[in-house]
Order: C-alpha cells, then structure tokens, then sequence
C-alpha cells in the first residue's frame, strides 16, 4: 500500500491505496461525475499533491504540485498506464520520480494573502482550542479543519474568520500536530483499536470508529454500516473521541442485532477479547447493558487527512 488518499470526483476517499487500486481508479476515470482524481500524500501537507484528469475520447492530463502556485507543473499524456507509473514513483517519493516527462509549468494568479485575524484574546484562544481537540481526535481533513474554523465564531451575520484566514489557522496548526508526530515510534493504541476494529469486522461484528456525532444517531445508523450478515457491531461516537483526546479513555457501544441480553453480552465478551489481542486494556463487568471502557488509553492518532 502507498501512504497516500486517493479523492475522486464522485466524493470518494481511498485510504492507503495500493497499485492496483490506484490503477483501477485511473484506468476508470472518463465518464460523468469522474473525470478526476486527487493523490495526498499521508499525512495531507498544504500545496502537496498530484491530479490527473480525463474525459472518455481524450487524453490524460497529470499535474503536480510541490509546495506553492507557483510549483504547480503539468504534462499531457496518451494512456492511463503511463499516468500511474507516474503516480506510483509520486507515491513512493522516489527520488528523480518525475524525470523523462515533458513538464511545463502551469501558470496561476497567486492569491492575496488574507489579512491576519482580528480576534479578541478570548475568542482565539477558544478557536485554537476546539482546533487543537478536533486534530488531536485525529478523524478530521485539513479541509474538514478549516470549515470549523470558518464557522465556530459564527453569530447571526458576524463572521469574523473568512475562509482565507480560516485555511490558513487550520493548515499552521495541522503541520504544527504533523511535526509532533514526526517523533512518534511504533504503533500507537489508536492504531491498536484500529487492528482489533478490522479482526471483529472480519469476524461478522460492523466496527466503526469515530461514527457519528452521538449515541442516538450512532444507533440509528449502524444497522445500514456494514454487512448485510453482520452478527452484531461496536462503534463510537465523536464526542466518545473529543473525550478519548482528552486522556478519560473511550467508550465503547455495541451490541447484537438480534438484540436479545445473551447475545449482546456474547458480542461484548468477543470484544473485549479482541482488545486483549490487541494489547489494549478494558474494563467490562459482563453487562450487556454498560459500555465498554478502554482505559487507560494514550490518544495519539496520526494525521491521515
């Protein structure tokens, strides 16, 4: 797999995508509504990608750019099979990975950079903070980030962070949280929830992390999630993450689509075995009607963006 997202025209995302994949989403491009697509790097860094686009009848037209508007580069080629092997150099930063193309500099208006914030003490300090919970989470984009912080302030008209201003606080403390994890070694235990996540999705249980916005809609939705056969599922919800961020541990929902005690409580002892694997700790009395609490937990999610 490539340490890189894959986003389409159509609004679909493709973590880590390997070769093949990222083949069969260029080899795809050409009809309605997918016509492009767009190679992060992981983690997403400000000015730092390669597109390519493509319409049925045409050619293949692969840009990239390194840092700024005014390194932006772009080249025309005839077959889907010479813009991934473009892309996969890209991808695995090979040194030299675009050598032998014939690339022109793509000429852009570079933008006015916005005029700093006029904020008060108080309504900066709380916007950084609610910026710092949500990275922290480690679920957000950087796209996802500067929309919160275009509109946390908002009151009735008065928008006093404009969306310049807001791409620019979100993308400074984005790399801020992307040199703290420069330093982190080996896997982490949001990793680790992640491996016991995907072992009880392969095992029938709908495991999602991070969904929704609360338990109720969490409930609601889990259902229509995961497979059709799925025997039961686990989740949790993005304030269950703002508190995992804030060092209280997390708290796990789940439960058995069947819905009898027995086999919710079956789920919950598979889960917490899971865990286990895992190397994560839990705290679980058989109840199938407490949550699981994984705890203690050292929150530190890295950047995928």
């Amino acid at each position: 797999m490539f340490a890189i997202t894959v986003l389409t025209e159509n609004g679909h995302r493709h973590v880590r995508a390997g070769a093949g994949r990222l083949a069969e989403l260029v080899e795809g491009l050409g009809g309605e509504d997918n016509r492009f697509l767009i190679v992060q790097r992981i983690p997403d860094l400000p000015e730092v990608f390669a597109q390519v686009w493509h319409e049925d009848g045409g050619g293949y037209t692969l840009e990239h750019r390194d840092g700024a508007p005014d390194r932006h580069f772009q080249v025309e080629l005839g077959t889907p099979e010479q813009v991934v092997a473009a892309m996969a150099r890209w991808a695995r930063g090979e040194d030299g990975w675009d050598s032998g193309l014939d690339w022109a500099p793509l000429r852009l208006d570079l933008p006015e950079p916005p005029p700093p914030l006029d904020l008060g003490e108080d309504e900066r300090g709380r916007l950084e903070a609610r910026l710092r919970e949500v990275i922290v989470g480690g679920y957000t984009t950087r796209a996802r980030l500067a929309e919160i912080a275009r509109e946390y302030l908002v009151s009735g008209d008065r928008r006093p962070v404009s969306p310049a201003q807001a791409r620019r606080l979100a993308d400074r403390m984005w790399l801020e949280r992307v040199g703290e994890q420069a330093s982190w070694e080996g896997e982490t235990d949001p990793e680790r929830l992640g491996r016991a996540f995907a072992a009880l999705e392969a095992a029938g249980i709908t495991a999602r992390e991070n969904f929704t916005c609360c338990r109720a809609c969490g409930q609601a939705e889990i259902g229509a999630a995961g497979a059709p056969d799925a025997r039961g599922y686990v989740f949790f919800h993005d304030q269950s993450t703002d508190s995992a961020a804030a060092g209280h541990g997390l708290a796990l929902l789940y439960g058995a689509f069947e819905g009898s005690p027995d086999t919710t409580a079956s789920v919950g002892r598979e889960i917490v075995a899971a865990l286990g694997e895992a190397g994560l700790p839990a705290e679980w009395d058989g109840d199938p009607r407490r949550a699981i609490a994984v705890t203690p937990l050292d929150w530190r999610r890295r950047l995928v963006g």
